[in-house]
């Protein structure tokens, strides 16, 4: 038995599928019996009412049916549920329950039966308000200091603060800069609200200063109303806590003074009256909900906060004094009185487990027998130690976390690229301006030895290419078993890449006895694309602005056996001269010399020189590799050209404060945009028609603005983009012009 963990004192399952919030719960003598015995109050997102009136149950025993006193549908969603002095010429509690657009007002009352389950419990609406707008939550409170009687506060969805004093409408006002509803509360000994805004400050107003601004209502409804009538609500105090509050809560246990809790998101703050932190706590966990509660101690305050850890904190100020386990995680939790017993805790979960609880541990009555004495047998305990040793050692092997050796490998995964282009192109939303994008497809093999389960298949390639799916998802394989797949690679942007590589990987447990579930793994392969996928042949080029010379240790080999893709097999071996266009426009020129050992790149763009050099490298090691020659070698004696990098750099630099400008310019554009709509919108909603003033004018330039500064902003992003493919490009160039050098 865990000391921290909350004893179960009495709890039920409330319906099915039902969902609860954290107004649905409240705890009071709503019967008015004068026993001093709190009674149970949950209200539904389906309408369903239930009073509980709790008495403690055996462990193991089922909730008596006694302990429900009434359960009755209201066909609207009950969003919150409170008890207060809420009838004119009473003072006794009744019941208020809100709707999404009602506010209802019971009375509640048991009838004595002569039997053990004979007692009837009935509710008798007292009054009811139909609201224009939609409700979030309430607050109650004696407003402007009333005595004998409770005033009610609703707050809409859009920010407006509806008051009702009883069975009349007083008057609404709307909250000043409103975006989202937040927690509301009333605080007595100031008669102001309290609630948190959507800029994450805490604010305070006074009923007053509610009382005397302008009429919300009116503003909107009357033409006699003027806007200057009246008072500008202003906001009493202000303090900004960085976060948004999930609750709030007004206490004031000393008549003297009185403390505002806030719970964040992250902090638990307490303030005074007057908006000053008198304390805050910073919590290491989320919390769900919480409520305050008197101390033993003078001058202290105990909290209890809940967290979706399904624990429940105890906070004397900021001091943690008792942490207990909770079986769900409540959004709702109260301190009620039962029979004799104070300070039961209360909790509501959101799928309707009702408990009641309480902490400590009960005492256990296990006592340890005798144990009886008798000879050890040394041989039978060695025995017993050598087969526990040996347990010991097989249940502490170590896994293999990494992957094998290629030949023991679990999972091969292979990529096998087609030599030639597909027929029809699978290019998607290609934005290359040529006519036709061509593709190629490739065909990945996964094979199996062992059970592999839950296989992810990722394949990556460098931007601006693109694959039509890059993701796949397999069920578990099988031993000896494979899956295949076929995808194409296409060139989706308007710009080159800086290799013409690609990756498959593929991610798997393989489960073991210690480890059911599996130990994870990876498997990949990289795969190389061919250099048709991004150009296509072409007339060579006498002129360039940059040109690279490449030495080699020997003779020259013809274009026709190294790049027959490229070259026309009727040209024989007199073809020296090679052009590559690329899909983006640009064009490069591969030279052969007849006389010396040396091969020429050249094209007006200096990043375009790497695909093909690298390409050119490729091959030739690949030519003589099958003529079994080892000492093959390239070299490289001009000056790397590193002004042509430094400008590549500049131009970089120069893109990306383009970009934000114009990243500014359309912010600007789009807040510019958004005042007028509003100017606009007020002028619509105007009873009294008022000339726009050309309002609609600036409206649509303002938008073909808008529509410009978007188009120029994104092409100024792609220009930035474009610029770093090439610095990479330009990169991969100087590394292999650096490592030709050093042979």
């Amino acid at each position: 038995m865990s000391l921290f963990k909350a004893r179960d004192w009495w709890s039920t399952i409330l319906g099915e599928k039902e969902e609860f919030d954290q107004g649905c719960l409240c705890v009071a003598d709503v019967d008015n019996s004068g026993s001093g015995q709190d009674k149970v109050i949950v209200g539904s997102y389906k309408g369903y009412l239930r009073i509980f009136n709790p008495h403690p149950v055996k462990p193991g025993d089922e909730v008596q049916p006694e302990d429900l006193l009434l359960e009755v549908q209201l066909r609207e969603p009950i969003l919150q549920v409170e008890v207060g002095k809420f009838v004119s010429g009473t003072e006794g509690l009744h019941l208020a329950v809100l709707h999404c657009r009602k506010l209802c007002v019971y009375a509640v009352s048991g009838t004595q039966g002569n039997v053990e389950h004979g007692n009837q419990y009935q509710i008798k609406l007292m009054y009811e308000h139909n609201l224009q707008r939609t409700a979030c939550n309430m607050t109650y409170g004696p407003f402007g200091g009333v005595k004998g009687r409770d005033l009610i506060c609703i707050q809409s969805m859009d920010g407006m603060l509806m008051l009702f004093e009883q069975e009349s409408y007083a008057f609404g006002r709307f909250l000043p800069g409103f975006l989202l509803p937040g927690p509301l509360a009333y605080s007595s000994r100031t008669d102001s609200f309290i609630t948190v805004s959507s800029c994450q400050q805490v604010e305070s107003y006074k009923y007053q200063v509610l009382a005397f601004a302008t009429d919300a209502d009116e503003r909107q409804d009357t033409e006699q109303q003027k806007l200057s009538s009246g008072k500008r609500l202003a906001v009493d105090w202000v303090l900004n806590i960085g976060e948004q509050a999930l609750d709030i809560c007004v206490v004031s246990f000393n008549q003297g003074v009185s403390s505002v809790f806030v719970l964040g998101e992250r902090n638990f703050f307490c303030l005074k009256d007057n908006g000053q932190i008198q304390f805050m706590k910073k919590l290491d966990y989320s919390p769900s909900c919480f409520i305050p509660y008197c101390s033993v101690q003078e001058g202290t305050i105990n909290t209890l906060i809940a967290n979706h850890s399904k624990m429940l904190n105890v906070y004397q100020d900021v001091t943690l004094k008792w942490a207990a386990q909770l079986p769900c995680i409540p959004v709702s939790v109260k301190v009620a009185n039962f029979q004799d017993l104070k300070g039961v805790i209360v909790t509501l979960s959101d799928d309707g487990h009702l408990q009641c609880s309480y902490l400590g541990t009960d005492p256990s009555l296990f006592q340890a027998p005798k144990v009886d004495s008798r000879e050890i047998n040394y041989e039978e305990m060695n025995a017993e130690m050598k087969e526990l040793q040996k347990i010991i050692r097989e249940a502490t092997k170590t896994q293999d976390v990494l992957p094998e050796s290629e030949k023991q490998r679990d999972v091969t995964v292979t990529a096998e690229v087609s030599p030639d282009l597909d027929e029809e192109s699978q290019a998607i939303d290609s934005e290359v301006k040529a006519g036709a994008v061509p593709s190629v497809t490739v065909k990945i093999t996964i094979q199996s030895r062992v059970t592999a389960q839950k296989p992810n298949l990722a394949v990556c390639v460098q931007a601006p290419l693109a694959v039509t799916c890059d993701q796949f998802v397999f069920g578990d394989l099988e031993p000896d078993s494979s899956e295949t797949v076929v995808l194409s690679v296409f060139l989706k942007e308007n710009c080159c890449p800086s290799e013409l590589e690609g990756t498959c990987m593929v991610s798997y447990n393989i489960p073991t006895e210690l480890n059911p579930e599996g130990i994870p793994r990876v498997a990949q392969c990289n795969f190389s694309l061919p250099l048709k996928l991004i150009c296509f042949p072409a007339q060579p080029s006498k002129a360039a602005n940059h040109k690279l010379t490449i030495d080699t240790n020997k003779p020259p080999v013809s274009f026709v056996t190294i790049f027959p893709d490229f070259v026309d097999p009727s040209e024989g071996d007199q073809a020296n001269a090679l052009g590559f266009e690329f899909l983006t426009g640009s064009k490069t020129t591969l030279l052969a010399s007849k006389t010396s050992q040396r091969y020429r790149i050249q094209s007006d763009q200096l990043e375009d020189l790497w695909l093909v050099t690298k390409e050119l490298i490729h091959r030739l090691e690949v030519h003589f590799k099958k003529q079994t020659c080892k000492d093959f070698a390239c070299t490289f004696s001009g000056s790397i050209p590193l002004q042509e990098y430094f400008e590549l750099i500049d131009r970089h630099f120069e893109l990306r404060l383009n970009a934000e400008k114009f990243q500014e310019l359309l912010s600007e554009r789009a807040v510019q945009f958004r005042a007028i709509e509003r100017r606009l919108l007020t002028r619509f909603k105007d009873k009294t028609p008022a000339p726009l003033q050309h309002l609609d004018t600036l409206l649509e330039g303002t938008f073909r603005e808008l529509q410009r500064a978007i188009v120029t902003s994104r092409r100024e992003v792609f220009n930035m983009y474009s610029s770093l493919i090439l610095r990479k490009k330009f990169l991969f160039l100087s590394n292999d012009v650096i490592v030709s050098r050093s042979y």
